[in-house]
């Protein structure tokens, strides 16, 4: 299998955590693709462009992290990450839901400073850098909540990522004055499957 990911994409961070955990690393070839290139020859193999992007054995293409992570899901070793909404009263998906919504935000708000600056709008900027703060401070009181402190999952994966990108793509530490989300955000980089997909090192 192929796994076209880059390193600036927290989506295709999670699927890349996934492989890990799941032991199929050594079935996976992990592939930086050029995107947002005229011309790009991975055009070829993902028209939309997007990552992340698993090509199976047959030349079949998953796109997105989610269902990329329910197939790996399903083909490797350990527990699964991603759960029924249901799980702990629907804990598990409303945290889920409140985690996409979160990085979400972040991923517009990277690439819109990641243009030239004649090229950047300010409303965009100043939007989703506010909805992206009102969004951590009230992740920041779930981070105690059994989905957030228990075993490994997806809600985890994507607040990380979340977290992690906004860090190193924009100057905006968002553990500065959230001693909850500080300590659990050190812990969870103790991981070595998040240890290992920091996207702090290039692949």
């Amino acid at each position: 299998m192929k796994l076209y990911v880059t390193s600036t994409s927290p989506y295709a961070r999670f699927a890349r955590i996934a492989a890990i955990e799941h032991e199929l690393s050594d079935q996976i070839d992990v592939i930086a693709a050029q995107t947002r290139q005229a011309g790009s020859p991975y055009y070829k193999i993902n028209p939309s462009g997007r990552v992340p992007c698993l090509v199976l054995q047959d030349g079949t293409i998953l796109e997105e992290s989610y269902l990329i992570c329910r197939y790996f899901d399903g083909i490797g070793k350990g527990p699964k990450l991603v759960l029924p909404p249901e799980t702990h009263d629907w804990e598990y998906g409303r945290l889920v839901a409140l985690t996409r919504s979160f990085i979400d935000g972040i991923a517009v708000l990277a690439r819109e400073v990641r243009r030239p600056e004649t090229e950047q709008s300010p409303t965009i900027i100043e939007h989703e850098h506010a909805r992206a703060g009102r969004l951590v401070d009230i992740l920041e009181a779930e981070l105690s909540t059994l989905t957030m402190t228990g075993p490994f999952n997806l809600a985890q994966m994507i607040m990380i990522a979340a977290v992690d990108s906004g860090s190193r793509y924009f100057d905006w530490n968002m553990t500065d004055n959230r001693p909850q989300l500080a300590s659990w955000a050190e812990g969870l980089r103790q991981r070595p499957s998040v240890a290992a997909t920091s996207p702090f090192d290039p692949l």
